[in-house]
């Protein structure tokens, strides 16, 4: 699922999952703080996303997730954690490092080998299964 939409697009999801997670809402000053773009690109990016059926956002209103959109963002966020958690507890790299890579590897890793390193951790990690 993740692979149909851009890396930036998963971006946003995932910082909307974020947010909503913490406060219950996701405003486009929160995204464009946390993603480093200005409002302008923020409100683009939500017009696309919107477009596609992935969030909800009345113009200067808060941002949801749909259904649609909150699958799609909580398995980029599955990714990430994953390789998160490879990267650390089993090749030993820092946690900030970890984070970074995570971050750039959850968009190019294919589906098919994501569910496979999720598979292996969980067989070497039994805290796998709640974290990945």
């Amino acid at each position: 699922m993740p692979d149909s939409i851009s890396a930036s697009k998963q971006d946003y999801l995932e910082t909307i999952l974020d947010f909503s997670a913490e406060s219950g809402q996701a405003r486009s000053i929160d995204i464009a703080r946390t993603l480093g773009v200005s409002r302008a690109s923020v409100n683009k990016s939500l017009g696309a996303l919107k477009e596609s059926g992935l969030v909800e956002h009345e113009h200067y209103g808060d941002i949801r997730l749909t259904e649609t959109g909150l699958r799609m963002a909580r398995a980029v966020r599955a990714r990430h954690n994953a390789l998160k958690l490879f990267l650390v507890s089993v090749l030993g790299v820092s946690e900030e490092t970890a984070e970074r890579d995570a971050c750039r590897m959850e968009h190019a890793v294919s589906r098919e080998t994501a569910d496979k390193l999720e598979e292996y951790l969980k067989k070497i990690l039994p805290a796998a299964d709640a974290e990945a």
